[in-house]
């Protein structure tokens, strides 16, 4: 079976892991070969440069908040001009690393490769509301390799951060506006927030319209996909 590419994006505490982990299961016990990847583990350049960089220069804190233990994270929310371009050039990079792993796995693995967070989620952390970055966004997704299938997970940011306490809310507001621009822009499927279960049906119906091909025999009721 020829390689199937399946994205998740979203701001962090919108469930994304929750639900690649769904969608994983899913498809293994469908005898669906699945393999997972993640943007910044198997893709980023640099990743222990940048780490370095956000803890000592930026003061972030490490580690990801959970309830009752919040952390402060200061990387993609620091967004001074200098760091901007930094970053913008990082991208860039990434974008050809992106090409690269993504031709590579594609030639080398059949099945479902989901991967958890991709370019998106950087340009969505820029300040999209500024034209010269939405410039620089749309001409950086023109050489973005697109997935078969790309997802967003909406969520309140309100609730996100309470569920995942990393960021400030005002920042979290201005990186779901992006993500809802980038879904426009770069045809992405946004899923509305709803409980996890409701969240995972609406994701299985998307994935069997457009393959029922690799159609799994549904653990779920089938007349919930209909």
């Amino acid at each position: 079976m020829k390689s199937f590419v399946i994205t998740f994006s979203g701001i962090d505490g919108a469930g994304k892991t929750t639900q690649i982990e769904k969608l994983s299961t899913y498809l293994a016990q469908a005898g669906i070969p699945v393999h997972n990847l993640t943007l910044w583990d198997d893709v980023a350049l640099f990743q222990e440069a940048r780490s370095k960089f956000s803890r000592a220069v930026l003061q972030s804190e490490p580690g990801a908040g959970a309830v009752g233990r919040p952390v402060e994270r200061r990387d993609k929310n620091a967004q001074a001009a200098p760091l901007l371009l930094g970053r913008s050039i990082l991208y860039v990079l990434d974008m050809i690393s992106l090409r690269h792993t993504l031709r590579n796995v594609r030639s080398e693995i059949g099945g479902v490769i989901i991967f958890d967070r991709y370019l998106y989620d950087q340009l969505a952390a820029l300040p999209m509301n500024r034209w010269l970055t939405r410039a620089y966004a749309k001409t950086l997704l023109r050489f973005t390799p697109k997935p078969d299938l790309a997802y967003v997970l909406d969520a309140d940011p309100k609730e996100a951060c309470a569920r995942k306490p990393e960021y400030p809310l005002e920042f979290m507001r201005e990186y779901r506006k992006s993500y809802l621009a980038l879904s426009r822009v770069a045809g992405l499927h946004l899923v509305h927030e709803g409980t996890p279960e409701e969240v995972h049906l609406a994701i299985l119906r998307r994935f069997t319209k457009l393959v029922p091909s690799l159609q799994p025999q549904p653990q779920v009721d089938s007349e919930v996909l209909a």
